[in-house]
């Protein structure tokens, strides 16, 4: 397969695991996002030597992935990418913060201590994103935007944005398939035809993207979301998925989960 092809297979196949019917995908989308938002400032709010504090914020992402039914190895896969780059942002740290510092029996700087707080705070809060993704589809999250009054034009052209990104790359893929037929001993688009397979990808994408718009008014969408209103509907077991995880993020952003575990095993084997 492709690498084309690849990818709009992923996309796929993050639509489907987002259509599940586990119950954490039933959950309402607006608690979720609330949630996340709520998970991402806090992650944020550490102090930039805090790693112990920090480290007892993987609780969430954890539980989520349990409770969600979903595979670390395919979110490693698929953050491949971005995980790397989200650590890369603080690998300088040591070289200018070079303050020694002394964690139990481990000798370090205040720079590497920055540098590590930095990639915990990327990889967590990239981990609940893609959890956030993974447990509800785009057009419920667009329907939480709306339930939030972000602007209509804006989510609309946040779901379209995200429908004909598909559009095009299936197109993509046709044309490079038939350009491989009519070349098969050519390594690549030749960039003497890169203007006119540009104009044919333009004007057949428009086309598809046409269609598709069509398809969406005529099932109802004028912009809002009326419709989902009678498929997703607030519910006692939101209230209380919301308030307990609220509770519990506050709860470990106040108490260093990590320190506390250990001084309870430390005093059970004593």
């Amino acid at each position: 397969m492709s690498k084309i092809g690849n990818a709009i297979y992923e996309i796929h196949h993050m639509e489907t695991i987002a259509s599940r019917d586990q119950w954490v995908n039933l959950i309402h989308p607006l608690v979720k996002f609330i949630l996340t938002i709520a998970y991402t400032v806090t992650v944020v709010s550490f102090q930039k030597y805090d790693i112990i504090g920090l480290a007892g914020m993987f609780f969430y992402p954890l539980a989520m992935f349990i409770l969600s039914d979903l595979s670390f190895t395919d979110c490693g896969r698929r953050l491949r990418v971005v995980l790397p780059l989200v650590c890369i942002i603080g690998v300088f740290n040591p070289f200018f913060d070079k303050t020694p510092v002394v964690i139990g029996n481990i000798h370090c700087t205040t720079g590497i201590l920055s540098m590590i707080t930095l990639m915990m705070k990327g990889v967590f809060t990239v981990l609940a994103s893609y959890l956030l993704i993974a447990t509800t589809s785009i057009e419920k999250l667009c329907y939480a935007f709306r339930l939030l009054h972000i602007p209509k034009i804006l989510v609309t052209q946040i779901l379209l944005t995200y429908r004909y990104i598909t559009v095009l790359l299936e197109e993509v893929n046709r044309i490079t398939q038939a350009y491989s037929l009519r070349a098969p001993k050519q390594k690549g688009v030749h960039f003497k035809v890169w203007g006119s397979l540009s104009g044919q990808l333009l004007l057949r994408s428009m086309d598809r993207a046409t269609v598709v718009y069509e398809s969406m008014t005529l099932r109802g969408y004028n912009g809002e979301f009326q419709y989902m209103e009678s498929k997703i509907r607030w519910r006692w077991q939101d209230t209380v998925f919301l308030l307990v995880w609220l509770g519990l993020i506050m709860l470990f952003r106040k108490i260093p989960v990590i320190l506390a575990i250990g001084n309870l095993c430390g005093g059970l084997i004593g």
